[in-house]
C-alpha cells in the first residue's frame, strides 16, 4: 500500500472557479505545461498538456464525461488515468489533483 502524500507536496493552483465547467486552464512550467480540466459534476483532472500521439494541445480539447478529445486528430485521452481510448494506444502523464475549500491543488512531485 502507498504511503498518503505529504501535503508539502501539494501546489494550490486555482480556485476550482477558475476553470470553465467542461474546460481546462493551464498551469506553465518548464517542464511541461499542466492542463487541469472540469467535468460537469465539477471533479478536477491534471494531465500533461501533451497528447501523447503528436503532442496536441489537450488543453484545447472538448471534454464530454472524465474524457477529453485532442483537438488535432480526435484521440480521446481518459482523465482519471491519462492512457487513450481503444482503438489508441498511448497515455499522457498524470498529476494527483484535488479540490479542497473551492481551490485546486497539484501534486507536482
Amino acid at each position: 500500500m502507498n504511503a498518503p502524500l505529504n501535503t508539502e507536496q501539494w501546489l494550490r493552483v486555482c480556485a476550482v472557479t477558475d476553470i470553465p465547467v467542461l474546460g481546462s486552464r493551464v498551469v506553465e512550467r518548464d517542464a511541461g505545461n499542466i492542463a487541469v480540466f472540469r467535468t460537469a459534476t465539477d471533479n478536477v483532472f491534471a494531465l500533461l498538456d501533451r497528447c501523447p500521439h503528436k503532442a496536441g494541445p489537450l488543453s484545447q480539447g472538448i471534454v464530454h464525461g472524465e474524457t477529453v478529445t485532442c483537438p488535432l486528430h480526435s484521440w480521446n485521452i481518459d482523465l482519471s488515468s491519462g492512457e487513450a481510448r481503444a482503438p489508441d494506444v498511448g497515455c499522457a502523464r498524470r498529476f494527483p489533483a484535488k479540490v479542497e475549500n473551492g481551490d485546486v491543488y497539484l501534486a507536482l512531485g
